[in-house]
């Protein structure tokens, strides 16, 4: 799998070429939670297959790429900036970006701080509300400092998320040991504040003010989980100036968060809808 050093941090990645080769409109898309890239390569294939030229990546802290912390910034920003070093290093600037519900909160953080770099915007199972906040940062902040003051860097390299980062690139222990666990702590700290106050928020770690201030293209399908509500799409589409919202189930189920292969087989459909939104939407890059 390739990879390159972006700001100081190894980055592993995929380009899915469309069948007639380089030359199509550039689209990265990331997935949900703290998965891999591998979670959105059956969509990246359909929307390669339509003519894109589609970039996945392992974000810093997920899959095979490094572990890496920064409590100045958020963890979104850190991945935004990430993202647009790698997609400039690439030649793949501007480009659509999107991404499934931490995916999509990258992809807004992406073109709030780099507004010049996105063409449009590809938000999928958008999150936000009191249980969504409550869950998600227990799981991602909470239950790792927890960890580092019980056992230190060694407990929290057990951990269920940061045992698979290291099985899938080793080098991930030594950096993760090289932390001291108060260093640790203080910026799974830093990196939950914006959760915490995004309970009354549109969207988690995004304002009203963000999303009416986006002046690209946006195309918003929402989830039907406790963690993404399908009202969110409702509330959030109005308030970006050009925004489509469109549904691919009905189905609202009372579970954390729906399966994944459930969620996939709607890739098809999310596929056509995207297609056709940024045909009607984008002019060509010469």
């Amino acid at each position: 799998m390739p990879f390159t050093t972006i700001n100081g941090a190894h980055i592993t990645y995929e380009i899915i070429e469309p069948p007639k080769g380089n030359g199509g409109p550039a689209l990265s898309l990331s997935p949900g939670g703290r998965n891999p890239m591998a979670d959105m390569r059956d969509l990246g294939t359909l929307m390669a297959a339509a003519g894109y030229r589609v970039l996945l990546h392992d974000r810093r802290n997920c899959g095979a790429s490094d572990v890496g912390f920064d409590a100045r910034r958020s963890e979104y920003e850190l991945w935004a900036d990430d993202l647009q070093a790698l997609l400039r290093h690439l030649g793949m600037l501007p480009a659509i970006v999107g991404g499934s519900s931490s995916g999509a909160r990258l992809a807004l953080t992406f073109a709030l701080r780099h507004r010049q770099s996105v063409r449009a915007l590809l938000l999928i199972r958008v999150t936000g509300g009191q249980f969504a906040v409550d869950r998600l940062v227990e799981k991602y902040y909470d239950s790792n400092a927890r960890a580092a003051a019980a056992g230190g860097m060694a407990a929290v390299c057990e951990t269920e998320h940061f045992a698979e980062v290291i099985r899938n690139r080793p080098e991930n222990r030594a950096l993760l040991m090289r932390m001291k666990p108060a260093d640790f702590i203080a910026c799974m700290n830093a990196w939950r504040a914006p959760f915490l106050a995004g309970s009354d928020l549109p969207l988690i770690g995004t304002t009203a003010a963000d999303l009416r201030s986006l002046h690209v293209p946006a195309s918003v399908i929402p989830g039907n989980d406790l963690t993404h509500p399908r009202q969110r799409g409702a509330t959030v589409a109005p308030l970006i100036p050009d925004c489509e919202l469109n549904h691919v189930t009905d189905i609202e189920r009372d579970v954390d968060v729906t399966p994944a292969d459930e969620w996939g087989q709607h890739y098809p459909a999310m596929a056509r809808i995207f297609t056709d939104f940024l045909t009607r939407k984008l002019s060509p890059v010469p």
